[in-house]
């Protein structure tokens, strides 16, 4: 399951890893916009199979950030 950006936005911290057992709404990205703090959560229990942003990225509304089984 692709885990999507809503917004545009910085990549501010990175909260959990690759192979990461994670809850449904786990904070996993925490970006940055405007000054704000977004939190990207887990829509789902499941585990971390890949982060495709790191720390410093700028992502794009829809960017799939992460991925979960």
């Amino acid at each position: 399951m692709e885990i999507k950006s809503q917004i545009k936005a910085l990549v501010w911290k990175i909260e959990k890893k690759v192979g990461d057992t994670v809850n449904k709404d786990d904070v996993i990205v925490i970006l940055e916009s405007m000054k704000m703090e977004i939190p990207i959560v887990s829509p789902a229990d499941g585990k971390i199979t890949s982060i495709n942003i790191n720390e410093g990225d700028e992502v794009d509304e829809e960017q799939c950030v992460a991925t979960i089984e």
